[in-house]
């Protein structure tokens, strides 16, 4: 099956795999071929394309996710390849964002501290879990 992982600005990733395996709102899920029509909401998270013995991760940053026709389309405001991610900074933004939601005073900084350390953990998981 075709696998395309799409961000406003780029392409990220369009390429035959084996199966999909990524985390909806509802919870994570996989794919492989032959699987019935679906579409879902994607949370933030991290999508594993499996081609052959070969894993390939992704951070997903919310999004949509299709599939049908044996093809599986991501549309998500940001994407990124484990080997695009800088582990340091990943790790600095989640000290950061740990650090605002300690400090927050009004529910809406936690809110968008909770949001960066999901991102910041998400490209951790990516890089680090292989």
């Amino acid at each position: 099956m075709k696998l395309k992982i799409i961000t406003q600005e780029r392409v990220v990733f369009d390429e035959e795999v084996d199966a999909v395996y990524s985390k909806g709102i509802d919870g994570e899920f996989g794919l492989l071929k032959g699987h019935v029509p679906i579409m879902t909401a994607l949370d933030i998270g991290v999508t594993r394309a499996i081609i052959g013995e070969e894993v390939k991760m992704f951070t997903t940053m919310g999004g949509i996710l299709q599939f049908k026709d044996e093809e599986c389309l991501i549309l998500t405001t940001l994407a990124e390849a484990d080997v695009e991610i800088d582990e340091v900074r990943a790790r600095e933004a989640l000290e950061k964002a740990k650090s605002r939601l300690r400090n927050a005073k009004a529910r809406m900084d936690a809110k968008r501290a909770e949001a960066a350390i999901a991102r910041a953990e998400a490209r951790l998981k990516a890089k680090l879990s292989k």
